[in-house]
């Protein structure tokens, strides 16, 4: 019978308990339902910091000096994801990623910051502070009239042409 637990972080020092009394992480994998590389990857922390290893870490970004060092030490002595992890402290999505940024732009790609947060001229438009002249305004609202009628051309041919299919098949249009 498969048992799948909600919250595997309480569960942890069970797992590496169990792995300590000769279970293999297949078994524990199939199981308890944890994927058996982060129970590997659980067992090398546990191993080499105690239970503090099984504790979550703490987010912290890493400078391009850092991410250089990691990158390069993957490279010349390859390293598994995993082990420059517990080597290093990032997790080992994030130092895959590096490593596919490293091996498609280089070094210069790894000092690349990315902006964060939303890019300009994606909130509202700005309201302009001083007035429109009254050609600027007239110009605008001959626009919006413009647009308007459009779009009230469109409702209209689209009305036309569902009234032009409910007549071809016998029924009439609503009066509504």
């Amino acid at each position: 019978m498969l048992r799948r637990r909600r919250n595997h972080r309480l569960n942890y020092l069970f797992y590496m308990h169990m792995i300590e009394d000769g279970l293999s992480f297949k078994a524990i994998s199939k199981k308890y339902g944890i994927d058996a590389k982060q129970l590997k990857v659980l067992w090398h922390r546990y191993q080499e910091y105690g239970t503090e290893g099984l504790k979550k870490r703490d987010y912290f970004q890493c400078s391009s000096g850092i991410k250089k060092k990691i990158v390069l030490d993957i490279e010349k002595n390859h390293l598994t994801l995993h082990a420059a992890s517990i080597k290093y402290g990032p997790c080992p999505s994030r130092i895959e990623l590096w490593l596919r940024t490293y091996r498609s732009e280089g070094l210069a790609g790894l000092e690349r910051i990315k902006k964060r947060g939303r890019p300009p001229g994606m909130g509202r438009p700005k309201k302009n502070s001083k007035p429109l002249t009254e050609l600027e305004r007239l110009r605008k609202e001959n626009q919006e009239l413009k647009t308007e009628n459009a779009l009230l051309k469109k409702v209209r041919a689209l009305v036309e042409e569902r009234n032009a299919r409910l007549r071809e098949i016998g029924q009439g249009p609503s009066k509504n």
